[in-house]
């Protein structure tokens, strides 16, 4: 029995639950089920009809929203005819139960496979044996492919990288995102100047290392210089460089990578920043004024301490995006001349070296990486939305 109130609330049997649980997964799994099942058969009729596109298009997007949505309603309409104590128990899980479903199927249990594969040598686990004679088979190597993770040159190396792109790319992401907020909120051209630093974030991550491979193109001693930097170079008597392949000052030609990351990410710190200062009273300002503190007091007094939340939340954004990246580093160097970060690591084993056990485990290692600062993000959102 529990109390509520004073009163005396009974609990429903075992039976009860055991049915409340089965409807609650049969929910979850027959929404999803029968939506992937709908779609399917339009897309069957749309892949042989023979009318124009634009009808074609027109039809896919009624048929595959309004097709999910009248399945919802049905569904609810189906639980709300219940008595209200199914009802309260059942009716949340007709819209919540289909994501879970799909988180599962599409995110919980790759990871698990992915798993399961980074135990076994390059060639996975064979296929037509039982788990018993998997785990005694020869390609069963348990966790060596994880000790090879952290004793290997190249993965080694590959960590370094990652932990320079989280030092200096959040880092230095953070603070001219924050400087260019404070500055341009009394500037005259506040929106002009933020147009022009946000910018770069309408550029894809891909597209911007093209452009930078162009500033950063480098011909012979000789010839002319079409790379913007080594243009600037020369015209003042210096020495042209491949700035990105040069490996006499690894691993600090991966600051000319990183500087990308910045250029792009710098526009997303600002705008959060610039809402997040928007949001400070002004009455709190005047009054730190009033008492005779400089500017420099009050940021670092009234300012920051006011946006912490704000200031939390964008760097561990860039930091989890640092730990992923992989782009802006495959398009500049393909991760050659000491530039190899944890991601172009797992690419070049999983599908260059077709080295399945060895890539699983790079994945697995990444994931792990970004739980944690991830679980620190979720927590500062919930403590600001509790605040």
């Amino acid at each position: 029995m529990n109390y509520v109130s004073g009163k005396e609330v009974k609990q429903p049997s075992l039976g009860v639950r055991i049915l409340a649980l089965i409807g609650r997964v049969a929910l979850a799994i027959a929404i999803p089920a029968i939506a992937f099942y709908i779609l399917y058969l339009g897309f069957l009729f749309l892949r042989d009809s023979d009318a124009p596109r634009v009808v074609i298009t027109l039809v896919a997007i009624v048929w595959g929203v309004g097709g999910v949505a009248l399945l919802y309603w049905i569904f609810n309409g189906i639980v709300e005819r219940m008595p209200d104590q199914w009802t309260a128990r059942l009716q949340p899980f007709v819209f919540v139960g289909p994501a879970m479903a799909i988180l599962a199927w599409y995110l919980a249990i790759p990871t698990l496979r992915t798993f399961w594969i980074s135990l076994f040598n390059r060639d996975g686990p064979p296929a037509g044996l039982t788990i018993p004679e998997l785990l005694a088979s020869d390609s069963f190597v348990g966790l060596s492919n994880y000790a090879a993770v952290f004793t290997e040159r190249v993965m080694v190396e590959a960590f370094r990288n990652n932990i320079m792109w989280i030092v200096f790319g959040s880092t230095f992401s953070v603070a001219f995102g924050l400087i260019i907020a404070v500055l341009a909120d009394r500037s005259a051209y506040e929106k002009l100047a933020k147009s022009l630093i946000f910018l770069p974030m309408a550029i894809s991550f891909v597209g911007a290392s093209i452009i930078w491979k162009f500033i950063y193109e480098y011909r012979p001693p000789g010839q002319p210089q079409i790379g913007l930097l080594n243009a600037i170079l020369v015209s003042f008597g210096g020495v042209p460089r491949a700035w990105t392949q040069w490996v006499d000052i690894a691993p600090w030609n991966n600051l000319f990578l990183i500087v990308i990351v910045i250029w792009l990410q710098t526009g997303f710190s600002m705008v959060l920043f610039s809402a997040a200062l928007k949001g400070i009273p002004e009455e709190l300002l005047e009054a730190g004024r009033m008492d005779g503190a400089s500017e420099f007091r009050i940021f670092f007094g009234i300012m920051l301490p006011y946006i912490r939340g704000t200031l939390i939340t964008v760097w561990t954004t860039i930091v989890i995006f640092t730990l992923k990246i992989f782009d802006v580093v495959w398009v500049m160097t393909g991760g050659q001349f000491g530039t190899h970060v944890i991601a172009t690591q797992f690419y070049r084993q999983s599908f260059t070296n077709r080295n399945s056990g060895f890539g699983s485990a790079i994945a697995i290692v990444l994931l792990i990486a970004v739980i944690p600062v991830m679980i620190y993000n979720l927590k500062q959102f919930r403590e600001q939305e509790a605040f």
